[in-house]
């Protein structure tokens, strides 16, 4: 009694299919920002994602018509539970709902060249299905997100393997900026950045991740048909 309907049909548990904004945090890991050439950042390095990014398993991550190279980065999602405007790191916990395993799918060519010409980086990152996305964790079934092991296979060969310890930028430290710039709903996502071992995909690659042997999830890149 009280609920609406609208409020009735929005469990937590499939933000994907109600959440407004997907947040980025890029270069979060030392490693992987040297690999592309980077130094650590000294703030967190916002982009973003539309929730039309999102895809499941059992439909296919489609690549870019304008992308010749496309790059898998797995990360930890943390699914915002309730309202976040500026909230201080110490009480930034309160407002996380649970987790979710993601990829940063990445129009690599078209980034590069973003970067050349000093554009956004929209093309590069934000096409549809951008962002694979697992089942919803929540958040007691993972009592501490910086310990956990996510993982990334291409046809069963390991690409990325990392640990959460290794972020630049703590969870609640993310929170907490980002709710200072952007206020956070329920359902929103944060991306939470990806370990080392990034690498390119190709047509009909099998893309395996997960998370410790607390769940994994499995999609196969098409081609963008016109």
């Amino acid at each position: 009694l009280g609920l609406t309907p609208m409020a009735a049909a929005k469990p937590l548990s499939r933000f994907w299919e109600w959440g407004k904004t997907i947040v980025c945090v890029g270069r979060n890991y030392g490693e992987h920002a040297r690999e592309m050439g980077s130094a650590p950042p000294r703030q967190p390095l916002l982009f973003l994602k539309p929730a039309s990014a999102y895809v499941r398993q059992g439909s296919p991550v489609l690549r870019p018509y304008y992308c010749a190279t496309l790059h898998h980065e797995v990360e930890l999602g943390v699914v915002v539970g309730r309202r976040a405007r500026a909230v201080a790191p110490h009480a930034a916990m309160e407002h996380v709902g649970g987790y979710a395993l993601c990829v940063d799918v990445t129009a690599r060519d078209t980034q590069d060249e973003c970067k050349e010409k000093g554009l956004p980086w929209t093309l590069a990152k934000a096409f549809d299905t951008s962002c694979p996305v697992s089942d919803f964790v929540p958040k007691e079934r993972i009592p501490d997100p910086h310990k956990l092991k996510i993982w990334l296979k291409v046809n069963g060969e390991l690409r990325q393997e990392g640990d959460t310890s290794s972020m630049i930028f703590s969870i609640p430290y993310l929170i907490s900026y980002i709710s200072e710039i952007i206020t956070l709903e329920e359902g929103d996502l944060i991306l939470t950045g990806t370990p080392k071992g990034v690498g390119a995909l190709e047509v009909n690659d099998e893309i395996e991740a997960g998370i410790d042997d607390i769940l994994s999830m499995r999609f196969t890149v098409y081609k963008h048909q016109l």
